[in-house]
């Protein structure tokens, strides 16, 4: 577990507790920080659209510490591998620390789902999804569902992050791209392109704001026959919108979701 240099976390996890109504069933760790981690009810899943988020939280020393994260798996996903979250651990002791130390098969509390933000049934003009690190969760959970009801919709998804060794789902991505079964253009940029964990990184530089006008005009996106979605940090939501507002698209076009609401620092 990477935490700063002074910082541990000795908070005893209480492996049962009667608000418990769910497991971590699975992990795969992308990075010392990133991590994909599937928790299942311990009934019925309920049913979600793919956008949302669940809260998910353990107890410690007698208090429950819980977060809020937009589903990564599609619902037609769930049912058998569980709801599945791409998680940044923070190294302040609140949620992501005690996530952390979580063996598989410990129980959890998880509640929901919520949110609001979700694909336009029906939408045939092409989709532009920008997201920041874990933001790209919910674009990952809409595309798998579109697959799985053969319900293809032109998709580019630009994903931002400081490493390349953060992309997460690059993999899949890539393979969506490349085998042509589905319309996707995965666009990727690095915002710290001279750093030592980029070396040969020959894709796009620069935060996922600053080619935003790059990407739609390579596309050939147009205004009237685009929507765009927004997730990540709100310093780059805002940013991107600003951009697409001066590239005349007009605000009814762009729908977001904030990780964290502006002006509040960033807890996960």
């Amino acid at each position: 577990m990477v935490m700063s240099d002074h910082l541990q976390d000795t908070r005893a996890i209480e492996p049962t507790a009667e608000k418990y109504n769910a497991t971590l069933v699975k992990r795969e760790d992308d990075t010392d920080t990133l991590g994909r981690f599937w928790v299942r009810t311990d009934g019925p899943m309920p049913d979600f659209e793919p956008g949302q988020y669940m809260t998910i939280g353990v107890y410690a020393d007698d208090k429950l510490y819980q977060r809020p994260y937009s589903v990564a798996s599609a619902p037609s996903a769930t049912g058998e591998e569980g709801f599945e979250f791409y998680v940044r651990m923070v190294p302040i002791l609140r949620f992501t620390t005690l996530l952390w130390r979580l063996p598989v098969g410990h129980e959890m509390r998880m509640i929901g789902p919520k949110g609001r933000f979700m694909l336009e049934p029906d939408d045939d003009r092409a989709h532009l999804f920008i997201s920041t690190g874990t933001g790209i969760a919910p674009f990952i959970a809409m595309t798998q569902q579109l697959i799985h009801d053969q319900k293809p919709r032109r998709t580019i998804m630009l994903h931002g992050c400081s490493y390349q060794d953060e992309l997460g789902y690059r993999g899949w991505l890539e393979d969506l791209e490349r085998g042509g079964s589905y319309p996707m253009t995965y666009v990727p940029t690095i915002s710290r392109p001279q750093d030592e964990r980029n070396l040969g990184w020959t894709g796009y530089t620069g935060r996922a704001e600053a080619v935003v006008r790059d990407v739609c005009q390579n596309e050939g996106l147009k205004p009237d026959d685009t929507v765009v979605y927004l997730c990540g940090n709100p310093e780059m939501i805002i940013n991107a919108e600003s951009e697409l507002l001066g590239l005349d698209y007009p605000e009814f076009h762009v729908k977001k979701e904030l990780y964290w609401p502006k002006g509040k620092k960033p807890t996960a």
